[in-house]
């Protein structure tokens, strides 16, 4: 496959037939004003020595080169083919709640951006396992499939933020089951949930939700993130800026308490683990300690190979018509006429 890394460089080719034009207009203009200057065959004559068609030549060197140039700067590349990678590991799907409190700003920046640095983090670690993504708050949504490409998991997680999901809530429930849906059905071990999130469930049943990942082989590690004392929602305007606070229909201001215990619970009933999130950022590691013991099995993916860069042939062409045309002489190759030793 063929493509431009920087395909908007390639207008720049409209240069080509404006300076064709311009030359053109620059040769009649030179004619005619040699027309002015006096008899055109006796001027002609005058510059005898010159040649017409060495000039057009210059001048297609220069176009031809401008046109090298710019396919070069535009950076033409050749790829991708498909190659399948094979690597040992587990499936894990990284479930994070993206309701609005967790733009609570307890944790600085805030809860969410804390979260999505954690994660990165964690991605770093992995060696083989597989990756998913699923946002949730009113609704889950898997952001991210199950893939061996970190780099593109680290991009769709950069992309996640509390608009990605536009009902509000926050459905623990609904989010274990969604992975479990994502996860491959026929296996019922090397399947890992991590669940980070700051709120209670209130759209469903998480420990049943709970159970039914336990009989599917899932290992669900909890993270709690925020106070469970509760703080303020806080309400964003759509440049993101704090305007206040959620409050109820009596005027009271709503407070998103973290229930740990339904966490523990949840992490308890498929042999995971709960953790409190803290400044440390200790508790994903702690959960890859955990997963890197675990037993593995071999995963396939296919991925793009990266493009490969082909602007330097371009270049090197470009330049050497530059060169090339300096070395041209516009003047004619005299011609003397032998008579003889002695004339």
């Amino acid at each position: 496959m063929f493509r431009f890394q920087n395909i908007d460089l390639l207008h720049l080719l409209w240069l080509i037939p404006v300076l064709t034009v311009f030359f053109i207009l620059i040769f009649r203009w030179k004619k005619n004003a040699l027309k002015r200057f006096g008899n055109l065959e006796l001027v002609e004559k005058l510059t005898a020595s010159t040649s017409r068609s060495k000039q057009i030549f210059k001048v297609s060197l220069i176009l031809c080169s401008l046109l090298f140039l710019i396919l070069s700067i535009a950076r033409p590349q050749i790829g991708t083919k498909l190659e399948e990678v094979k690597r040992e590991g587990v499936d894990i799907i990284v479930a994070l709640d993206v309701s609005l409190s967790m733009m609570a700003e307890d944790i600085k920046p805030n809860r969410l951006e804390k979260a999505k640095h954690e994660i990165a983090s964690f991605i770093d670690l992995l060696e083989g396992d597989r990756i998913g993504l699923i946002a949730f708050s009113g609704i889950p949504f898997v952001q991210c499939p199950l893939t061996l490409d970190y780099s593109a998991a680290k991009l769709f997680l950069d992309i996640m933020d509390q608009s990605t999901i536009p009902q509000a809530g926050t459905a623990i429930s609904q989010a274990i089951t969604k992975a479990l849906e994502t996860f491959e059905q026929r296996e019922r071990k090397h399947k890992v949930l991590v669940l980070i999130t700051d709120g209670e469930d209130h759209e469903g049943e998480p420990l049943k939700a709970a159970e039914a990942a336990e009989k599917e082989g899932v290992v669900i590690y909890t993270v709690g993130v925020g106070s469970v004392k509760g703080v303020p929602i806080p309400l964003l305007d759509e440049r993101g800026r704090n305007t206040g606070f959620k409050k109820n229909r009596e005027g009271n201001v709503v407070t998103s308490k973290l229930d740990e215990i339904t966490l523990e619970k949840i992490a308890l009933q498929t042999n995971g683990k709960y953790f409190r999130a803290s400044g440390g950022e200790d508790e994903l590691r702690k959960i890859y300690d955990d997963i890197s013991r675990m037993e593995k099995k071999e995963l396939a993916s296919v991925k793009f190979s990266q493009y490969e860069d082909r602007f330097q042939y371009l270049l090197i062409f470009g330049i050497l018509l530059i060169v090339i045309e300096t070395f041209v002489s516009e003047r004619r190759k005299s011609k003397k006429e032998w008579r003889g030793r002695f004339i």
